[in-house]
């Protein structure tokens, strides 16, 4: 396989990770991007190396700032060179029903989630139709597709991520750049481990296969959609939860 440079966002989370680590598996050098200060990179970049995942390196920006980006960017090309692969995997949630949303719990979710996408990709984009070869990764969710209860930010800002991946596969198609997304059901992580237990495994019983996903298994599709092998796929929005979409 050739070496390509990979940026993941949120790529010292729980998914994040699990991509960095598959897509280093193949043979990629990863920027793995995580907030300024963030507390644990030392120690993610430390258990990465001890893996023996060298080719990770630590890249620090707020996603939600377009500057901070543009020198994310910047920063990224200097150290590893031009980007060809970047996976959109930033996002949190602020969870409350609508009539108890505030603007501040919208406006997070909106930026963390969707104008972050907008923010990153454009910093890689248009150097990757220049070069006429890259992937643009980004993750949806099952819940914009479906909506959720309390979620009407998440689930806004996820559908229109779903949106975002259409249109500009249709841009960029013709120059070599294919843009996916993918939905995950939940997915075993720290942020749907600290989810109620009961209420958990409510959720668990919904879900056809009876189980969460693993981290690896969203990253193992979002590997395969990087490679020159998914090059025929693109503008699609894959789920990946268990069955949900049965439910």
């Amino acid at each position: 396989m050739t070496e390509r440079v990979v940026v993941v966002t949120g790529g010292m989370g729980g998914i994040g990770t699990a991509v960095c680590k598959r897509l280093a598996q193949a043979g990629h050098r990863v920027a793995a991007n995580c907030l300024p200060g963030y507390p644990r990179k030392d120690e993610w970049l430390a258990g990465m190396r001890s893996a023996g995942f060298e080719a990770v390196i630590g890249v620090e920006a707020d996603v939600t700032d377009l500057d901070a980006c543009k020198g994310m960017g910047e920063a990224i090309r200097t150290r590893l060179g031009p980007v060809d692969i970047l996976v959109n995997c930033a996002g949190i949630t602020r969870d409350a029903t609508f009539r108890k949303m505030g603007l501040d719990e919208w406006l997070a979710v909106i930026n963390s989630n969707l104008n972050a996408t907008y923010n990153v990709t454009k910093q890689f984009i248009d150097g990757m139709t220049e070069r006429g070869w890259g992937r643009v990764i980004s993750l949806s969710s099952v819940n914009g597709t479906r909506g959720q209860f309390g979620q009407t930010n998440y689930s806004a800002a996820k559908a229109g991520i779903a949106g975002f991946t259409r249109a500009l596969a249709q841009e960029v198609v013709r120059k070599g750049v294919t843009v996916n997304c993918v939905s995950p059901g939940y997915v075993e992580t720290d942020m749907v481990r600290a989810i109620r237990p009961d209420v958990l495994a409510g959720i668990v019983e919904s879900i056809p296969i009876g189980r969460l996903a693993r981290p690896d298994e969203i990253a193992s599709l979002v590997a395969f959609l990087a490679s020159d092998e998914a090059a025929y796929i693109t503008g699609a929005n894959i789920p990946i939860n268990g069955g949900l979409h049965m439910a």
